[in-house]
């Protein structure tokens, strides 16, 4: 009896898209990244695979719209248990050691976007605060290597050297992160003006792209929505950078490319692309987009991760990712608004707004 309970109270969180994807499909899709889980608490890519942070995030989101709070715990407890003394993680891991051992920026901040999403989704106080030296350490790792202009240099070695160059799509993401820092140190009753400024600074050199700030990754899909995705850039100047760029990458009723000159077209690239389209407002392209990735489905409930057309060859050969499926349901759970979390991406004024640089007297006015 306690599991039909279980199931049915997982069944009434379920998000469900009509004529696209159904609540029953959303579980199993949870139930297969719940399956892949390491003991350890660890989300690989796919069994006997390596993992991530940021991806490992990502699942864990998912593993909460499912319903598997439980193991979205285990997820971030991994992490807690892995996070290095200045706060930052490695790159990849492996079941029982480090693959990659550089640290990535992005990756490290992520950890605020999913503590923020189980907060939304739970509303337990004393496990944000327990969380909140994780949050509050890797942020303060990842703004050690902010510039001068604002952009965040995407790496370090593993000795401290920095690399040399910040990325678009990375610094977006960080910028997003550090909205849910802040969130979260609102929702605990704590400041951060000095955050507030790193954020602003950031945001501004994502705006104006200024020369040499990020590394040209023009051919990139992401380094085209991030921006718009992660509400840096929002509004009719959001809609305007996806409209200038949408045919370049958009393939038809295939999804959405990853590079813009390879007919490779990926399940997580084009639920994000429809999250994007949904922070705008545009809601039927959101949708389309999202209906197209359900060609990739299979019928375990997991995603493949890419496919190149028109041969349609999987790419890579045989990959289904349980970073792809967390995509599916994160944007199922922003297309139907089926929980308190489902803003997170879908509507820029859900977390703390943007300081504007510029100074009326000694005050920070937010940014429009």
């Amino acid at each position: 009896m306690l599991c039909v309970r279980l199931m049915l109270k997982r069944s009434r969180l379920l998000p469900k898209i009509d004529g696209v994807l159904s609540a029953e499909q959303i579980r199993v899709t949870a139930a297969h990244i719940a399956e892949t889980q390491l003991n350890s608490g660890m989300i690989p890519w796919f069994r006997g695979g390596h993992a991530d942070p940021w991806n490992h995030v990502e699942a864990a989101m998912a593993l909460d719209i499912g319903g598997y709070r439980r193991e979205a715990e285990a997820a971030y407890q991994w992490l807690k248990d892995r996070q290095r003394p200045d706060g930052s993680w490695h790159q990849y891991y492996l079941e029982h050691t480090v693959e990659q051992d550089k640290l990535d920026t992005n990756v490290i901040a992520y950890v605020a976007t999913g503590v923020w999403h189980h907060y939304l989704h739970h509303r337990d106080r004393g496990y944000l605060e327990t969380m909140w030296p994780v949050v509050h350490n890797a942020i303060e790792y990842v703004l050690r290597l902010q510039q001068p202009r604002g952009e965040i240099i995407w790496a370090r070695h593993l000795d401290g050297t920095p690399w040399t160059f910040a990325l678009l799509t990375g610094s977006s993401s960080i910028a997003h992160s550090m909205r849910c820092a802040l969130a979260i140190a609102s929702e605990l009753g704590f400041e951060h003006p000095g955050w507030e400024l790193s954020l602003a600074r950031l945001a501004r050199a994502i705006r104006s792209e200024q020369d040499r700030a990020f590394a040209p990754k023009h051919r990139w899909a992401m380094d085209w929505y991030y921006p718009v995705l992660t509400g840096v850039i929002s509004g009719d100047a959001g809609r305007r950078r996806l409209s200038a760029r949408f045919r370049t990458f958009y393939l038809g009723d295939e999804g959405i490319r990853c590079v813009s000159d390879r007919p490779w077209v990926t399940t997580a690239e084009t639920c994000e692309c429809a999250m994007t389209h949904l922070s705008v407002g545009e809601y039927s392209t959101a949708k389309r987009l999202f209906a197209a990735v359900q060609r990739f489905r299979e019928v375990d409930g997991s995603y493949i991760t890419g496919m190149v057309f028109p041969q349609r060859a999987l790419f890579p050969a045989n990959e289904r990712s349980t970073y792809s499926a967390a995509a599916v349901l994160l944007t199922a759970e922003a297309i139907a608004g089926s929980s308190p979390a489902a803003k997170l991406f879908a509507d820029h004024a859900f977390l703390p707004q943007i300081i504007s640089l510029e100074r009326a007297g000694s005050a920070f006015t937010v940014a429009t």
